[in-house]
């Protein structure tokens, strides 16, 4: 399956080196070929060995099988994919090889799981998430589309998680809270009861800011 990154920034990078290692570790079907990238400073760069092949709108001149979305940013990444999904592309999912999820978990397209990610039994992450590095979501969470759970943030089981929601650096959602759509939990903040949509919380217990 040659796979196509489409964003050749930091985010993207990793999610290259993600689908490289994959290959490295035997998984054959995957076979990352390049990058696309609206920028045109980063037009002819190569990055991990894979050349950038054009910007987004050359995406039907690059022969492929899948894509990934490597954009971090929640609103811009689910903006391109559903744009690509209504174009038809298939999408591919990025996991690091180090990263342990649980049999049963459900895993749908596009999603980006991280070096030494952990999710337990019974997790459900929707398409187009981040489950970034070293982060830990319990079981029986269910991450909605187009989320971020950074690296470091540990979600205890049972939680909600909605759309576009991004779960800090270092932060702690206790069991069984729910994250509205597009809320923010800051980075290091302890989430102890459920967030409203389009709220920010920080601090230790969250509140809004």
């Amino acid at each position: 399956m040659d796979v196509l990154v489409i964003g050749a920034g930091g985010h993207g990078q990793v999610v290259a080196d993600i689908l490289l290692a994959m290959r490295a570790a035997g998984d054959g079907d995957v076979h990352p070929i390049g990058f696309l990238d609206g920028n045109p400073n980063l037009q002819g760069r190569v990055f991990l060995g894979l050349p950038v092949l054009g910007q987004d709108q050359d995406l039907n001149a690059v022969s492929h099988d899948a894509v990934i979305v490597a954009i971090g940013d929640n609103a811009r990444r689910r903006r391109l994919y559903e744009h690509l999904l209504a174009a038809g592309e298939n999408f591919a999912n990025a996991v690091h090889p180090s990263a342990v999820l649980a049999p049963g978990v459900i895993l749908e397209p596009g999603c980006m799981v991280c070096a030494r990610a952990v999710v337990n039994t019974g997790a459900v992450i929707l398409a187009d998430s981040i489950l970034n590095t070293g982060c830990v979501v319990e079981h029986h969470n269910r991450i909605g589309p187009h989320a971020h759970v950074a690296p470091g943030a540990v979600l205890g089981g049972e939680c909600v998680v909605g759309e576009d929601v991004l779960v800090g650096i270092g932060s702690t959602v206790l069991p069984r809270v729910r994250l509205g759509d597009r809320c923010v939990v800051g980075a290091g903040a302890v989430a102890v009861r459920d967030v409203a949509p389009g709220t920010t919380v920080v601090g230790v217990p969250a509140r809004p800011r």
